[in-house]
């Protein structure tokens, strides 16, 4: 049985291997692609809606506790990229 999260952006349970799990490093929101980066970390689906709604709501920052604005630039660009890559251009 696969381990259950929850993603901060819908606030719905789902599979650990269904969701991204994102920690900060320097200020900077990080993709951890095999979840095994050190520190805090906070669980969201790979979706534009989910990380917009986290984004959003600052569930971000109450997640992985840290204070002032994150860089999430890195996601951005990880959302932008897997949707070219599903919709098949380059």
């Amino acid at each position: 049985m696969d381990p259950v999260r929850t993603c901060v952006g819908c606030r719905t349970r789902a599979s650990r291997s269904t969701l991204l799990r994102v920690v900060v490093i320097d200020s900077v929101l990080v993709a951890d692609e095999r979840a095994v980066m050190p520190g805090r970390g906070a669980w969201v689906h790979e979706t534009p809606e989910c990380v917009d709604a986290a984004m959003r709501r600052r569930a971000f920052v109450r997640a992985l506790r840290v204070s002032g604005p994150l860089d999430t630039q890195t996601i951005e660009k990880r959302l932008n990229g897997y949707g070219n890559k599903v919709n098949g251009s380059k």
